[in-house]
């Protein structure tokens, strides 16, 4: 579409992009083409943003297909310590709820990594956002949808992601 630059995996022009976005990865059903072009974009460098899923059966989904990719992937619960959470904004607190209703009745994000050669001391080579949905509350947070607080933290996740992304 003009104006946009979504693209499938295993669209050559992806490679212009150090960072890319997959939102509601727990309906991702990539075909082997899209795996492999997936593949050899994290192995040149590319950085990918896993958002927006949060039942059980949305992470089987994405564990199945992220597993096609990266079939040794090991997928690490990242603690506030991690590199990624101070690139450029020091984040407090890995606690910031779903948008919303789910949000109000508890469910708080969680967050992962899967590390280049499954070594925690390498780059991030897929972040991945469980329980959260950060980029509902970057796309609402004109309209005051969501708590102001939250918004704030998304953000701050997010452009940290995109600093992270372009140094590592």
């Amino acid at each position: 579409a003009d104006g946009t630059n979504v693209h499938a995996f295993d669209d050559p022009e992806l490679f212009k992009y150090p960072i890319a976005y997959l939102s509601e990865p727990g309906y991702w059903y990539p075909s082997d083409s899209e795996v492999l072009g997936l593949r050899e974009y994290l192995q040149k460098g590319g950085f990918l943003i896993a958002d927006d899923f949060h039942f059980p059966e949305e992470w089987r989904v994405f564990e199945q297909a992220i597993r096609r990719v990266i079939p040794t992937a090991r997928i690490d619960r990242l603690e506030l310590s991690h590199p990624i959470f101070n690139s450029f904004f020091t984040i407090k607190s890995l606690h910031v709820p779903y948008p919303g209703r789910l949000g109000e009745q508890g469910l708080m994000g969680e967050f992962y990594a899967i590390h280049e050669e499954n070594d925690d001391k390498r780059p991030v080579q897929v972040i991945i956002n469980y329980n959260i949905d950060l980029g509902d509350y970057v796309e609402w947070s004109a309209e005051s949808l969501y708590n102001p607080q939250s918004t704030n933290e998304a953000y701050k996740f997010m452009i940290n992601y995109l600093v992270y992304g372009l140094t590592h």
